[in-house]
């Protein structure tokens, strides 16, 4: 038996947005064969449990449907390694800001 998620709950949603059949044609061949998926955090507006069809209200307002998928999910993604050019730059253009007068 799965436990009921509260209402305000953190959760992540599922949806299929597009199925496979409905996919454009000019998009890659591997990609033609699998459906557009939206997954989407936000605060839960009613209890119900993983798996049960439930609206959510994103951090921007937005009031969006799908199937609950996760409680309290997390953010997996990340941006890679630092790129060495780009650790040093802000400092750099402060400096020209500064020798130009454009801040102290």
């Amino acid at each position: 038996m799965t436990a009921l998620v509260n209402a305000g709950s953190w959760v992540e949603i599922h949806s299929v947005v597009l199925p496979a059949s409905q996919r454009a044609p000019q998009i890659p061949e591997d990609t033609k064969h699998v459906p557009l998926e939206l997954r989407v955090k936000g605060f839960l507006i009613a209890e119900a449990k993983v798996g049960d069809p439930v609206e959510i209200v994103t951090i921007s307002g937005r009031r969006l449907r799908g199937t609950l998928a996760k409680i309290n999910p997390s953010y997996a993604h990340g941006f890679g390694a630092p790129i060495a050019e780009l650790l040093t730059i802000g400092g750099e253009v402060r400096a020209l800001l500064r020798a130009a007068g454009k801040i102290k």
